[in-house]
């Protein structure tokens, strides 16, 4: 999903941005205790009990990914689940020697809570009005395991897995790759990359891909996770991810309708619905066939053009 603030997109993290978060801050927390909660809004909080300051003095045994959650787990078994939604963003000040103080947060400019440890301080912030961030604080495994939306980790499972998974339900390849209990951690940005990748249309049945078309869509699964995933760690080089987002300037097709497809060089369309947009190349994921858009469709509707072609000549006699 995308929200506007000024000019600036920002779109819900996935598998690699998350990932790349629980790399950063393994560094920086685990085996550190924690030394104080400081919540500072009362909504991001959506559990009761146990309460946060139950975590204090509690060292972080681990960083982990719960599809698109940040967990930190405390010394018996304690945990903080963060979902960071579309518009929260983690930042780590660190202390020390050296270092800056640190300034007072303020729930004005979107703060939401902080944790300190000796090594830092982490906090959770929000660039939106709307606030919809979430903290949990939840005990035991089972509990955690109530946060986990059930789909399968694309990076861990083989082919026979990954296509049950994706067969389970007839849905649209789009659909099935972006739903948290198919497939865990993947988003409308990196489904358009992984089927631009694997050149397969977004609007494809699962249950009617070839033997071909999933050994394709699994490999291209997991090359553009890893890549991207690994491409984030390499860029930041030991810091702190500031500009976390769904969507990065060397993508393919997300994000980049109406520029040159960096395979065939035709540009990138696009799908809208709702605050969604699935972008895609006719040329090299749909055999040259426009995909009809539901809002241009409709108000073109007989004379909506089924090719790039067509959609070249329309934009002709539209422009004379």
């Amino acid at each position: 999903m995308l929200a506007l603030r000024g000019m600036l997109l920002v779109r819900m993290p996935e598998l690699p941005d998350i990932d790349t978060y629980c790399h950063v801050l393994r560094a920086r927390v685990v085996g550190q205790p924690l030394t104080r909660v400081e919540l500072l809004s009362p909504f991001v909080l959506r559990t009761v009990t146990p309460a946060p300051a139950a975590a204090e003095g509690r060292v972080v045994s681990a960083v982990s990914r719960l599809g698109k959650r940040v967990v930190l787990t405390f010394e018996r078994e304690l945990h903080f689940v963060i979902h960071l939604m579309i518009a929260g963003r983690l930042r780590f000040d660190a202390t020390g020697p050296g270092s800056k103080p640190l300034k007072a947060l303020s729930p004005r400019a979107g703060a939401l809570f902080a944790l300190h440890f000796p090594t830092g301080r982490l906090s959770l912030g929000e660039v939106s009005k709307k606030k919809r961030a979430k903290l949990h604080v939840v005990e035991g495994a089972a509990a955690l395991h109530e946060h986990d939306p059930g789909g399968v980790e694309p990076l861990e499972v083989d082919l026979p897995t990954f296509r049950a998974a994706l067969t389970a339900e007839n849905h649209t390849i789009k659909r099935a790759l972006t739903d948290p209990r198919v497939l865990s951690g993947i988003g409308n940005a990196y489904s358009d990359e992984i089927l631009h990748r694997a050149q397969l249309t977004p609007v494809r049945w699962t249950t009617r891909l070839t033997d071909d078309d999933f050994a394709r869509l699994f490999e291209a699964t997991r090359a553009v996770l890893n890549e991207f995933r690994a491409r984030m760690i390499a860029e930041l080089d030991g810091g702190f991810p500031e500009k976390v987002t769904a969507f990065r300037p060397d993508m393919a097709a997300h994000g980049k309708y109406g520029q040159p497809c960096p395979v065939c060089g035709e540009p990138i369309q696009r799908i809208r619905y709702a605050d969604n947009e699935t972008n895609y190349c006719a040329r090299c994921q749909n055999g040259g066939a426009l995909l009809a858009d539901r809002g241009l469709s409709r108000l073109l509707k007989g004379d909506w053009p089924k090719t790039l072609e067509g959609l070249e000549d329309l934009k002709r006699t539209r422009t004379r």
